[in-house]
């Protein structure tokens, strides 16, 4: 029977293994990190354009979200308890961007939380939205799990449906796991006429030193409600020899973004 190791040496505190970040693949945004929060701005059509102040150079995204089960690639990493996320993104007007976002995990020998680093580039060609990014996981207290992984992702938009993708590639990294690997996922959402509603899903498998061609799924709906985003999805994997870390179950969140441009 394999159990996760993410899990296992996280609680015993063990140095030998590392747990990734984000529980599912949002489709990218222009803020996209670990929680997409949609924003509804008001328009004034009654000002005129020479009248608006111009765009600076820089957005400065802050977020705070509350899931009820940090799930990453459909297993859980708090154990299967609440988690508390913060982020914090800056973006030029380039597509440069570089962020960062922290979780509470599972207990471990550690401080028992995750922070990812995030540098990357984002920009459109034509229909298409890509995204490149570096990503340092790091878990402050305990040595040697600390890794990096490069991430892209691609997204379209067809009226109102979002079709994404996402790949992932971990090269290896001496001690620190998952040593090599791979991860690629699709992702869609489509807006429900005439609700504040939008049906979200997703698919993703993942071959590394953790699993061998595991699966990962999700369904959900997401709305925004009075500035907050709330979703509500069920999560699932399949291929994990019965680790109970990827029991399917439902998850629930609600986050908040605020962004300063300067």
């Amino acid at each position: 029977m394999h159990i996760d190791k993410r899990f296992l040496m996280l609680a015993a505190g063990m140095t030998l293994a590392a747990t990734p970040a984000w529980a599912q693949n949002a489709t990218p945004t222009a803020t996209a990190d670990k929680v997409e929060a949609g924003e509804n701005a008001a328009v004034d059509t009654t000002a005129k354009p020479e009248a608006e102040a111009p765009k600076g150079a820089f957005d400065l995204s802050i977020g705070f979200a509350a899931v009820s089960d940090y799930r990453f690639r459909g297993i859980s990493l708090s154990d299967k308890k609440a988690a508390v996320q913060p982020s914090i993104t800056l973006t030029h007007k380039s597509g440069f961007h570089i962020g960062a976002w922290g979780s509470n995990i599972t207990p471990n020998d550690g401080d028992d939380i995750e922070l990812d680093l995030v540098a990357g580039y984002g920009t459109t060609v034509g229909p298409i939205t890509f995204d490149v990014n570096a990503t340092r996981y790091i878990y402050p207290g305990v040595q040697g799990i600390d890794y990096w992984e490069i991430i892209g992702t691609a997204s379209h938009e067809f009226g109102p449906v979002t079709i994404g993708g996402t790949f992932a590639y971990t090269p290896k990294q001496g001690d620190a796991a998952p040593k090599r690997g791979l991860y690629y996922a699709i992702n869609g959402a489509v807006a429900i006429p005439k609700t504040p509603l939008t049906a979200t899903a997703s698919f993703g498998i993942e071959d590394n030193g953790f699993y061998s061609n595991k699966r990962d799924w999700s369904v959900g709906l997401a709305a925004a409600v009075a500035g907050f985003s709330v979703g509500a999805a069920w999560v699932d994997t399949g291929h994990v020899n019965g680790d109970p870390l990827g029991k399917g179950r439902a998850v629930f969140s609600i986050s908040r973004t605020f962004d300063l441009n300067f």
